[in-house]
């Protein structure tokens, strides 16, 4: 593949695009994305196709002059197009930064002010209009790229690229109530791709549906592991994949071998359409991340599809994942707790309990720190949230080596595999997203006379969580309905940090030592929820979640 002018030749692979499109030239005329059309049809893009429509698209963003390294925000669903936008930017030199569709205006107003982007691309049928002046724009699609503003003219300083560079920022909730972007580099980024293959988790010709969005890593590590291994990605849009019927449709008329998603995917799937499912005699593997799978609900998927493959995938967006298990085929009786296994090849974890010392005890609980040649650069422009998170070597801080701190509580068992047990601060998963519940309560207490607010999930009853918010408001002032609150907290935040469940309170109940207590409040939660005053006093519920965020 060409480099920027100036570059040497990329002989290493290290490159995000250079190992993504080692298979233009082994196996072009082999299925790269196929997507799902209308009902009975797909539409497939082999990887000379695919590897012909990243060429151009580099062509013209290299011809716009960035300076190496420049964000590139790429505001789109995951498409064959935008598969190849994001390697493009990888091959022309710049650091690609995706984002929903579905993003409110003032949390991308947030992103562009924080990522300070040079170029905002979206689709040719995109709607985002009316950005800041100093933003370039552009549209994207089979006939290439479409300036509409070009960015801001810059002199370049650099004139090579290095695989030590950032390849791509994922935003994710914060807990300071600024987004927090993950910088990963194509060294970290192609490290961790090397050794989730070594798995042999797919093959040339499987076809692998991709159930997140583009905006989240897991949509990353689904396109790294199909292309990384000849295979086929299958992008399944959103909003199909919330309807059983038509999820299940599109792995059909795909041809899908495999489906990757969070858990909660299958959920409607088992409940409503199990004998289609029974049906899909080509699908043979999944692979699961992001939250726990219901135990019942995994046995009820193994009964259907016997001899599946089933994997369980731990890891956190600052090492893009860590771990990939295999679920016992059937699932032994008696099983409380799933295996998250041990760090994949080239990796390491380890336990520290709360005194800094390394747990080497099974079955005694400690923070997971991750070694690996894999992790994130840092946070951007937030040194201090990354000094927290990387942080020395606990069995050698002398060497200057930089772990992951992950914030993940875990047991060893007698075998040394690692069994995940939650997390040591607010962070949580709903529906597979990663959610800061200190985000959430603090644009609670941005509504006009909110005091106080507290944010939990709480356990749905069929398996998975929702997200529960408590607000107390000022006394004198007129109680808000919770829809109100809720389409408050969606001008900002994304759809699945939207509490689905909202109560008014004059007090929250706290503990002892002043906390608010979190455990009194869910269990409140039990209890039918008090009538709230004016025409709508029946709870509601937030847009549909997107899913996939670990």
């Amino acid at each position: 593949m060409t480099q920027p002018p100036g570059a040497p030749p990329s002989a290493t692979g290290e490159f995000l695009h250079d190992f993504l499109l080692a298979r233009v030239s082994r196996g072009p005329d082999s299925p790269a994305v196929v997507e799902p059309g209308p009902p009975g049809s797909a539409t497939v893009t082999t990887y000379a196709g695919l590897g012909d429509r990243v060429a151009r698209y580099a062509g013209e963003l290299d011809a716009l002059e960035l300076e190496l390294g420049s964000r590139v925000l790429l505001e789109a669903e995951a498409t064959a197009d935008s598969v190849a936008l994001l390697l493009a930017c990888s091959r022309a030199g710049l650091t690609f930064v995706p984002v929903s569709p579905e993003t409110p205006r003032d949390r991308l107003l947030t992103l562009i002010g924080t990522a300070r982007p040079a170029l905002h691309l979206q689709p040719e049928n995109g709607r985002r209009e009316d950005l800041p002046a100093g933003v370039g724009t552009a549209r994207f699609g089979p006939a290439g790229v479409t300036v509409e503003r070009r960015p801001d003219p810059v002199r370049r300083r650099r004139r090579a690229p290095s695989v030590t560079d950032p390849a791509y920022i994922i935003f994710t909730s914060g807990t300071t109530g600024r987004p927090k972007g993950v910088v990963m580099s194509h060294r970290a980024v192609v490290a961790f791709y090397r050794g989730m293959l070594a798995h042999d988790i797919a093959r040339p010709g499987d076809r692998i549906a991709s159930t997140s969005p583009l905006q989240f890593d897991f949509s990353l590590l689904n396109i790294g592991l199909a292309l990384g291994s000849g295979a086929a990605v299958v992008p399944v849009p959103q909003a199909l994949v919330r309807w059983p019927r038509h999820f299940l449709r599109v792995l059909r008329d795909t041809g899908a071998t495999q489906v990757n998603g969070v858990p909660s995917i299958w959920r409607q799937v088992l409940r409503h359409e199990p004998d289609r499912l029974a049906e899909l005699d080509h699908l043979r593997g999944v692979l699961f991340c992001g939250e726990e799978f219901p135990l019942p609900e995994l046995r009820q998927l193994q009964r259907l599809r016997p001899g599946m493959r089933v994997v369980n995938c731990y890891g956190a967006t600052e090492s893009m994942a860590c771990s990939f298990e295999d679920v016992p085929d059937p699932l032994p009786d008696g099983t409380e707790r799933l295996s998250i296994g041990v760090a994949h090849p080239g990796a390491e974890m380890v336990l520290v309990d709360e005194s800094g010392r390394v747990v080497d005890r099974p079955g005694t609980p400690g923070e997971i720190h991750l070694r690996s040649p894999a992790l994130f650069s840092g946070y951007w422009d937030d040194p201090e949230a990354t000094r927290a998170a990387l942080v020395p070597d606990p069995l050698c801080p002398q060497s200057g080596q930089l772990v992951l701190r992950t914030g993940d509580v875990a047991v060893q068992g007698e075998k040394g595999e690692f069994y995940f047990c939650g997390r040591t601060d607010s962070q949580v998963q709903i529906n597979g997203n990663r959610v800061e519940l200190g985000e959430v309560e603090r644009r609670l207490l941005e509504f006009p006379g909110a005091t106080a607010a507290a944010a939990l999930p709480l356990p749905e009853p069929g398996g998975g969580s929702r997200l529960a918010a408590f607000v107390v408001v000022a006394a004198g002032e007129d109680r808000p309905r919770p829809d109100e609150l809720r389409d408050f907290c969606a001008l900002t935040l994304p759809a699945y940090m939207v509490p689905g469940e909202i109560r008014l309170l004059d007090t929250l109940p706290t503990t002892t030592n002043g906390k608010v207590d979190r455990a009194a409040l869910a269990a409140s939660a039990a209890a039918p929820a008090p009538a709230a005053p004016g025409p709508d006093p029946t709870p509601g519920t937030a847009a549909a979640p997107r899913r996939g965020e670990r």
